[in-house]
């Protein structure tokens, strides 16, 4: 029969033999990693040129300061105003179908390209001209969507106004 065990002895690691066998572990986990470290480092001598860790320091240490100074800013009945005027674009651009702001988009910068180039060139138009203009498609299909949106916000402004008095 074997003999019972009475002892067990417990296996202590060496810190030497734990410290070679992480820094085997490190190492090889750069060299697997190769590029992505590289780019790290190249990223960092980037930052370090342009002072952001200085800069990140020195706002680190004085965090209570930054900190109050940006809290005052946010209290500002402009930033209120900022803020509640973006949550009212997000508002507006949800409640628009996504065609309808590409074509509406669409038409902005055409008009604009239009417009640009109309003022480089510097030309005067006669009123003849722009009389036989008006009678083009893009022009009537402009005119009428303007008068449109001016009706509609004409509308809208009633409305306001009503619900103030």
């Amino acid at each position: 029969m074997a003999k019972p065990i009475r002892q067990i002895s417990r296996g202590v690691p060496n810190p030497i033999e734990e410290q070679d066998k992480a820094i085997d572990e490190i190492l090889k986990a750069l060299a697997d990693n190769k590029e992505a470290v590289l780019s790290f480092i190249e990223l960092t001598k980037e930052l370090h040129e342009v002072n952001v860790f200085e800069t990140a320091g020195s706002l680190l240490k004085q965090r209570n300061d930054v900190g109050v100074i940006a809290m005052q800013q946010v209290n500002q009945p402009a930033v209120h105003n900022i803020i509640k005027s973006g949550f009212g674009l997000f508002k507006f651009l949800g409640s628009l179908q996504p065609s309808q702001l590409e074509t509406l988009l669409q038409g902005v910068t055409l008009g604009l390209k239009r417009m640009s180039s109309t003022g480089e060139k510097g030309k005067k138009q006669s009123i003849w001209k722009m009389r036989i203009r008006l009678r083009s498609p893009e022009i009537r299909a402009a005119m009428t969507t303007m008068v449109d949106f001016l009706e509609g916000m004409g509308e809208a402004f009633l409305k306001n106004r009503e619900d103030h008095k």
